[in-house]
């Protein structure tokens, strides 16, 4: 089970992220997750948005970089060392993290972390071998 996540890239200008978000809000995109990082030029956004088909679309449309990726969904203990767990098994497994964001969602119990790896097909049987929570689509998506 892979996530789809949109990457953009953003010029490092005052109100460039403001712009697309913009664009997505007045689209009735509804964003589910973010990630921002920054170089001196740029940024890279990761989105998780309801519908990134549409989101893709109307960014290209205003002449954004935009690629869509596939990315891993993680439910993990909402407790110190909840992470960790998991993070433990992909090091075990030999896996490397390229990028990681986290968040929580609306079940109190639980953190959700995205990320993608070297090989995520090989992470994602790593993970479920170790018992952690694979997310789908749906369990972030609120629609």
């Amino acid at each position: 089970m892979f996530i789809r996540q949109l990457s953009i890239f953003v010029e490092n200008k005052k109100g460039g992220l403001a712009e697309i978000l913009t664009e997505l809000g007045n689209n009735n995109i509804d964003i589910c997750a973010l990630s921002l990082a920054d170089s001196t030029d740029f940024g890279i956004l990761r989105l998780i948005v309801d519908d990134e088909e549409k989101a893709e679309q109307i960014l290209t449309d205003h002449g954004v970089v935009v690629k869509v990726n596939q990315v891993l969904g993680l439910a993990v203990d909402d407790t110190p060392g909840g992470l960790a767990k998991a993070l433990s098994a992909l090091d075990a497994g030999g896996h490397a993290i390229e990028y990681m964001y986290s968040f929580v969602g609306e079940n109190e119990k639980h953190a959700m972390a995205v990320l993608r790896t070297d090989d995520n097909q090989k992470a994602l049987e790593t993970l479920r071998a170790a018992g952690v929570s694979i997310l789908a689509e749906s369990d972030i998506r609120k629609k």
